[in-house]
């Protein structure tokens, strides 16, 4: 048995090394190059239909929820602990320079992000509830005229979910065990609370991430922000590390042992990929859901949540690394735990330590509750609305096996089912490309949509 769970790993590690960032960072290349850097020519438009219309509740088509609410039922999926204790570790075997590629990953995956939301809204349904519904099993199986692609997406995402929540959970018990709350009662609270959220369906987890979203990142960010002005010295000379170190190695110094280029891109690419979700697939079955009158229109939001999620979340938290020089004496293997001395050494032990306990737990429960809706769509899409409620249940019972431990062999797993609902899905959205660029210059064509106002 241990023999074959090292050869899991050991595959899982290789698969998630350089193929997966071919796959993910050239397919994004790719539709951003064949999209005509739209997210660049169109980003101050793109910036005003989103942050500018966040308090809009005026819309316009047809959907379940509204483009905002859908945007922060997938950005609750993407903000996870890894925004505050993976960014820390990507510096510190990156180097300063990774932060650089962490950005340029960001700004290529709007593109895929971007792909998938289109065909997300353009091949959407409505189930038995009059909801919309839709996602990559709806246009891989339409659109790429390919069911059973489809139905091997929503199989392994739906079997994904499993371990995914439950190491979720472990990170929200680890970090609960950290202010003396015991296993049993995180795995209880947390079941409870996702429970009443995602019985109510996506009306009531949209109402929930609407407020809690917003929420929790302008507390972490405010609180980042407040560290890095008191070091507000350091960070001219940190902006240049970042750039200078992106294309030349950074020495060793202190606890920091040092990054050779190929490290930086390496481990700033990684933490752009696996922080926005571009190219997974998931984000569309959130976005499909939402009132819009045109599918480029609703995809907008997709350049919104990587914004959001990487370039102003990551960042913040890099800067507070960078700036506080934490990341210099603190050895690599610690290296998550920086953001919160960083905190702490400002705030102290209880405010600052309680600031990123309430952040984490924050951004894994609200990441909890999402991941499970995803996972019932797709227990749907293959079986039926009563399958899904049993799905929904065995969700829940992770999130207690994650509590308690004993289900451990299946993380093993998990990097090697997101890449089966990867792959299809990136092959998918460079196949159907065609069909995205049609809707992008439909869209950015006509004035109704985009006024002339905006070419000058």
């Amino acid at each position: 048995m241990e023999g074959l769970v090292n050869a899991i790993v050991n595959f899982s590690n290789w698969l998630w090394g350089i193929p997966m960032l071919v796959i993910l960072v050239g397919g994004g290349l790719f539709l951003t190059i064949y999209l005509g850097f739209f997210q660049f020519r169109y980003f101050g438009f793109i910036m005003k239909q989103t942050f500018g219309k966040i308090f809009d509740r005026s819309h316009k088509g047809e959907g379940t929820v509204s483009p905002f609410q859908a945007a922060t039922a997938a950005l609750a999926s993407t903000i996870g602990a890894s925004n505050i204790v993976g960014v820390p570790v990507a510096i510190a075997f990156g180097g300063p320079g990774a932060v650089f590629w962490m950005w340029i990953t960001a700004l290529i995956g709007c593109a895929s992000k971007f792909c998938e939301i289109v065909l997300g809204i353009k091949y959407r349904e409505k189930n038995e509830l009059n909801e919309y519904v839709g996602g990559p099993m709806y246009y891989l199986s339409k659109g790429l005229k390919a069911p059973w692609v489809g139905t091997l997406f929503a199989f392994f995402l739906m079997l994904e979910i499993v371990p995914s929540v439950a190491t979720q959970t472990v990170s929200l018990v680890q970090t609960a065990g950290t202010i003396g709350i015991p296993s049993w009662a995180t795995g209880v609270i947390i079941a409870v609370l996702v429970g009443i959220v995602v019985y109510g369906g996506i009306k009531r987890i949209t109402q929930v991430t609407e407020k809690l979203v917003p929420f929790m990142a302008t507390l972490y960010v405010v609180g980042a922000i407040i560290i890095i002005i008191i070091n507000i010295k350091n960070l001219p000379g940190v902006i240049a590390m970042i750039f200078k170190h992106a294309f030349t190695p950074a020495a060793a110094k202190g606890g920091f042992a040092g990054a050779a280029i190929a490290q930086a891109m390496r481990w700033g690419i990684a933490r752009g990929v696996y922080s926005n979700e571009a190219g997974m697939g998931t984000a569309p079955i959130a976005h499909a859901t939402a009132v819009t009158d045109h599918p480029a229109r609703q995809a907008m939001w997709g350049v919104f949540e990587i914004v959001v999620d990487t370039l102003i979340v990551c960042t913040v938290t890099a800067l507070v690394v960078l700036t506080t020089g934490l990341y210099e004496t603190i050895p690599a293997a610690e290296a998550a735990s920086i953001p919160a001395r960083a905190f702490q050494q400002l705030m102290g032990n209880t405010l600052g330590g309680g600031i990123v306990t309430l952040s984490i737990f924050l951004f894994v429960l609200s990441t909890i509750i999402v991941i499970i809706f995803y996972g019932e769509k797709q227990a749907e899409y293959l079986f039926g609305i009563r399958f899904s409620k049993i799905m929904r249940v065995v969700y829940l019972v992770a999130i207690f096996l994650g509590a308690y431990g004993g289900i451990e062999f299946l993380y093993n797993f998990l990097d090697i089912l997101l890449a089966t609902i990867i792959i299809p899905n990136m092959i998918g959205l460079i196949v159907m490309r065609k069909e995205v660029r049609e809707l992008k210059d439909e869209f950015f064509r006509n004035p109704n949509y985009y006024p002339r106002s905006n070419t000058k």
